[in-house]
């Protein structure tokens, strides 16, 4: 039991990092001041909304399957 919940919080960290890492950053930051900046042409908007809730959920699962080993720990 405890190695298939470490397998599948293994899994579900991984894909988290792997989500956190493709997503477009929001801002330009110091790009945009040499005329580098991104920021004003349309990208698509429909993928960065997927992406943002596939995140929300994922970091949702990680935080239960983090309390539930805390949990069974004690």
């Amino acid at each position: 039991m405890n190695t298939l919940l470490y397998s599948v919080f293994l899994i579900v960290a991984v894909f988290l990092t792997f989500i956190v890492i493709i997503q477009p950053s929001k801002g330009e930051g110091l790009g945009s001041i040499g005329g580098a900046g991104q920021m004003f042409f349309a990208k698509n908007k429909a993928l960065e909304a997927q992406l943002e809730k596939v995140t929300a959920w994922t970091a949702v699962a990680f935080m239960l399957l983090a309390v539930l080993i805390g949990h069974l720990l004690k």
